[in-house]
């Protein structure tokens, strides 16, 4: 398995988003999603990426189970400060003081079931909270051997700048996906300037830039994505159609379109690391083949033409959660 860095972390080129193994994309499969952590860690791609909000809770445990007597094969990477009501769901607050973020951390290494993660990420920027102090508590947690690297998610290029004076970061977390350039706007920049990795969530558009999703219906009843904008009304069909561009490329390639669109992330910068998720070991399989797909650089200017910055149709999220990202 190609590897890169994040900092001073060594990780697989391409690593594993476990969120929809417990909730938000549609019915899930305890038992196929243990098997696809497994299969990960047989194939090489050791990096697990998890929060404790996902479930909320629920999800931490599983791959906790998943990867018990395996703890020295993996790279484990989990995330705080998206704080959820266990009642309702559907309540939710950012908190990163550092009260919190100790707190949540040793509740973390109990569901996860390890004295300490390789990676402690902030999952969004408390606009409260200096990122000075947030930032402060994880450098503490670095000290007691509770984590050996800091990230954060989604946090924009000032906020990187402030943190990286208090403590170096390994990485940020972003959404980076042929569909969602945002990056591009400095932050990546920002990474090669002052040496932080790059994990790109969400590459495969949550889905939609694997062709598999043709119409909305195709989306479970209590799927996440029907109250995301990218997925509805005529942002649909826009999107669909650019997917259909993107397929025409792949096919010329003798790839699927989800390898052609991990393999043009893996293309965009070096310390760039895709975090596809998925709950299956066959597309878990099909995203690793992502990394046989070489693209030249007249590949990459056509996919450039047919799925230029800005050509997705809808925000990436409903408009009251954006004021959360690039923070």
């Amino acid at each position: 398995m190609e590897t890169r860095r994040l900092g001073g972390l060594e990780v697989p080129a391409i690593g594993l988003g476990c969120m929809g193994m417990s909730e938000f994309y549609g019915p899930t499969d305890e038992e196929e999603s243990v098997a696809t952590i497994h299969r990960a860690l047989e194939l090489g791609v050791t990096l697990l990426d998890t929060a404790d909000m996902y479930g909320p809770f629920t999800n931490e445990e599983l791959v906790g189970r998943a990867i018990r007597g395996r703890r020295e094969q993996v790279v484990l990477a989990t995330k705080c400060g998206i704080v959820r009501d266990e009642k309702n769901k559907m309540v939710r607050g950012i908190n990163g003081s550092p009260a919190y973020i100790k707190q949540a951390c040793d509740a973390s290494l109990r569901r996860l079931g390890v004295d300490h993660v390789d990676l402690y990420q902030l999952h969004r920027v408390d606009p409260s909270t200096p990122i000075e102090e947030s930032v402060g508590a994880m450098a503490d947690l670095v000290r007691a051997g509770k984590t050996r690297f800091i990230g954060l998610s989604e946090a924009g290029v000032a906020t990187l700048r402030r943190a990286q004076t208090i403590h170096p970061l390994a990485s940020v977390q972003t959404e980076y996906s042929l569909w969602t350039r945002d990056p591009e706007d400095g932050i990546l920049d920002t990474c090669r300037e002052l040496g932080i990795g790059f994990l790109a969530y969400s590459p495969l558009g949550r889905g939609f830039l694997t062709g598999q999703i043709k119409k909305f219906d195709d989306l479970a009843p209590e799927d996440y994505r029907r109250f995301a904008p990218r997925f509805q009304g005529e942002n649909f069909q826009k999107n669909l159609d650019l997917v259909a561009r993107v397929e025409e490329i792949a096919r010329e390639k003798g790839c699927t379109q989800s390898q052609l669109a991990l393999a043009w992330l893996l293309a965009q910068a070096p310390f760039v690391v895709p975090i596809p998720g998925t709950k299956r070991r066959k597309y878990l399989e099909e995203n690793v083949g992502a990394l046989n797909v070489l693209l030249s650089r007249d590949d990459l200017t056509n996919i450039d033409e047919v799925a230029p910055k800005g050509a997705a149709a809808g925000l990436r999220y409903p408009e009251s959660m954006m004021p959360f990202v690039n923070a």
